[in-house]
Parts: C-alpha cells; structure tokens; sequence
C-alpha cells in the first residue's frame, strides 16, 4: 500500500487482493527477513540504548544513581536507534522488495521476480554490490533518529502517568502493554510518511537511477497528493499496538529478570 496505493482501495481491499493473487503464503512473503530484521534492530536497539542512557547521564551531569528524566530517556533512545538503523536497513531492503515483487511484475516495473531471500540477496549484490544493501540508509536514519525520541518518550511518559509519582519499575504487565502500544502509536504517527518514502527508494531503485528522500517526497505529493504518504497507516498502527506492547513487556520483565541474575552472583 505503501509503494502502489493506486492499486489498492483501502486494507481490506489490499488483503483480499493479495489473498486470490498469491494465497495465504503470500501474506508471509519477506517474513524471514523481517524477523530477522527486527530481531537484530531490537537487540543492538536496546543494546545500544543502555551504553546511550550512560552517555546521557555524563553530559547532563546525572548521578549515576538517579534516574534520568523522560526527555532524557527519550534523547538516550534516538541516540540508540541511529545504530540499529545499520541493522535494520539491508534486511528492510531485501524485505520490501520481497513483498511487492508481484505489483512490481505486474506493473511492468521489471520482467524477472525473485522469489526467495536467496536470489533477491543474489540480486542486489551483483547489481550494486556490498553497499547496495544500505540503499535507503539515509532516509531510515531520518526517520528513526527523530521516531525513537517520540517512541522511547512516549513510552516514559505513559509508564510516569501510570505511576502517578510512585516507582515506574513496579508497574504490572497492563500498564506495560499500554504504555508499548502508545509508544508504538507515537512512533508511526511521526515516522509513517518518512517510512513511505523510504519503502518507495528501496523497492523502485530495482530498475533506473533511484531517486533521493527530497526528490521522492515532491513527487509524491506533487503527482499523488499528501494522502499517498498515509497510505497502509492503518495496518501499520493495527500491527504496531500489540507488537509494542509484547515488546516492551518482555523488555521490562526480561531486564529485571537478567538484573536479579547478576546481583545473586
């Protein structure tokens, strides 16, 4: 919906189309790059988020003891995500292009799809070589430097207004699951048409010259309208609630779980 919003009528119509043209295995098409995707953003993410929160803590003269505020957090997260980006782009490349090889056949775009994670990899390094993969790495870097302050303080902010001035850490598993899926929501409603344009450079720059952040965004709005740059938000936002807050609860109990581990020793 992202790349062809002209095919498509809405979410509903996008599901019903890709179900009677490529069946219900084509629903999971580019599953095995995402996965692998965001399992490694997620884990350089928050890998990285805990070496930022310290680098926050020494600039902004934090005693190592206390805890760093919601802004604070939020900066310690942006900073983080600038290094999951490197993870996240070559597997987003080889992802998107996987998911819409059957609108790029079928509008004439190219004339030989490539099926499997193996022969789009294949594809990719013979025609640009190792620094095709990170096609598109400056408009994630655009993208989610600015989208992780919103999604990380978000995320504070939420577990703080739970709190109602008590300890954050002694939330329960809802206002953990809330407060990921509110987080999730500031992080797409920010990031969605940044992510449009991102997703149209990675899987158009297959054939021809591709085009840069600044000259995609004018010729998405000049020839489709602003709303093109909102096309598949719904089914982002629908996935992105649950994800999130799985995610954040997991993170949360996980990291306590971990800390006790190391205290016993």
């Amino acid at each position: 919906m992202q790349t062809f919003p002209q095919l498509y009528k809405g979410l509903a119509d996008c599901f019903l189309k890709t179900y009677n043209q490529v069946g219900i295995r084509g629903l999971y098409r580019g599953t095995s790059p995402a996965l692998l995707a965001y399992v490694t953003q997620g884990s350089v993410l928050f890998m990285c988020f805990g070496f930022c929160q310290q680098f926050v803590r020494k600039v902004a003269r934090v005693e190592q003891n206390a805890e760093l505020n919601d802004l604070e957090t939020a900066t310690a997260g942006s900073l983080a995500s600038a290094f999951a980006a490197l993870a996240l782009c070559p597997t987003e490349l080889v992802k998107c292009r996987l998911q819409t090889m059957y609108e790029m056949k079928m509008s004439g775009k190219i004339a030989q799809s490539y099926n499997t994670i193996w022969s789009m990899v294949k594809s990719i390094f013979m025609k640009d070589g190792p620094l095709g993969f990170y096609r598109g790495l400056s408009t994630t870097l655009a993208q989610e430097i600015p989208g992780y302050f919103f999604y990380f303080g978000g995320y504070e902010i939420s577990r703080s207004f739970f709190a109602s001035g008590g300890s954050k850490d002694e939330l329960g598993p809802v206002p953990l699951m809330l407060s990921g899926g509110f987080a999730g929501i500031c992080l797409w409603l920010i990031i969605f048409p940044v992510d449009c344009i991102k997703s149209r450079i990675q899987v158009l720059s297959m054939f021809g010259k591709p085009a840069g952040l600044i000259e995609t965004f004018i010729s998405v709005v000049r020839n489709e309208g602003i709303s093109a740059l909102y096309s598949g938000l719904k089914a982002t936002l629908i996935r992105a609630i649950p994800s999130n807050a799985a995610l954040f609860l997991v993170y949360e109990y996980s990291r306590k779980m971990m800390m006790n581990m190391v205290e016993e020793y």
